[in-house]
């Protein structure tokens, strides 16, 4: 049985979809990056040290997104000096103590972050990813599924998408795909959890529904080449090699660059 994965391609969670409208995570650290630079400054509303702040929580973004970690710890550190209250910066703290392995200190930044932003739907979403990769599973899909529901939370598919991903770690299936065909309903289009649904109902045994769930979503809307070799791994599964050929051969045909593309070979060589 394929294991469950915490986290989508790319090393990142569906919270990555919600990040065109605020902060998110890992890897969160180029999104939140872009995230939090996406408005313009506003000079006259903030004080000196707070834009100070700002201009060294950004530059430890920056290096924390290129590996040099103590440089980033040295800005950061001082982003909050300059504007403790400020609950990005303490997310930003948190990230790095993520990649610091200083797991406590992970866990009382975002407590802090949500202290001064407790409506903010985002730093809860970023909290529960860690809550998940830490293995506090009913701790971090409550806070998915809060927000989901959060009116304030512009991309309720890709809490409902992460809440299931962090079921299915918790081998949790029946919620995992609950939460999955939610976020279908909520966004048909969303391709992310159309593939973690058709995935789970593959790693159990369940072929044909895991055929009826990829075709209905590749008939409707654009394919990726992650749900194109999915799908030929499904049709292997299922014993349709004509449509095992047109999954691959699309596959090669749309995403010839693509990862998945390099990948089909071995796929097709290793169907398990």
């Amino acid at each position: 049985m394929k294991k469950a994965r915490i986290g989508l391609r790319a090393g990142t969670w569906a919270a990555a979809a919600a990040c065109r409208t605020a902060a998110c995570l890992t890897a969160a650290i180029p999104l939140l990056l872009a995230c939090t630079s996406n408005a313009p400054p506003r000079f006259k509303e903030t004080s000196k040290a707070d834009s100070a702040s700002a201009f060294n929580m950004q530059l430890g973004l920056e290096y924390l997104k290129k590996g040099e970690l103590s440089v980033a710890k040295e800005k950061l550190e001082r982003a909050e000096q300059e504007n403790p209250r400020d609950p990005n910066v303490h997310m930003a703290l948190a990230l790095l103590n993520e990649r610091l392995n200083n797991l406590s200190r992970v866990d009382s930044e975002y407590r802090t972050a949500l202290r001064l932003a407790p409506k903010n739907p985002e730093i809860s979403n970023n909290y529960a990813v860690f809550l998940c990769r830490s293995k506090r599973y009913n701790e971090g899909v409550k806070r998915f599924l809060e927000s989901a529901t959060n009116p304030l939370y512009q991309t309720p598919e890709a809490a409902y998408t992460n809440a299931g991903v962090c079921l299915r770690a918790a081998d949790r299936q029946d919620e995992a795909e609950r939460n999955f065909l939610t976020a279908l309903r909520v966004r048909p289009n969303f391709s992310e959890a159309a593939y973690q649904l058709s995935d789970l109902e593959l790693a159990r045994g369940r072929t044909k529904e895991a055929r009826e769930h990829i075709d209905q979503f590749l008939n409707a809307f654009n394919a990726t080449p992650e749900l194109l070799l999915l799908a030929v791994r499904i049709a292997r599964a299922g014993g349709d090699r004509l449509a095992v050929e047109r999954f691959a051969r699309r596959l090669r045909n749309d995403f010839p660059e693509s990862e998945q593309s390099r990948q089909l070979s071995d796929v097709l060589r290793n169907p398990g």
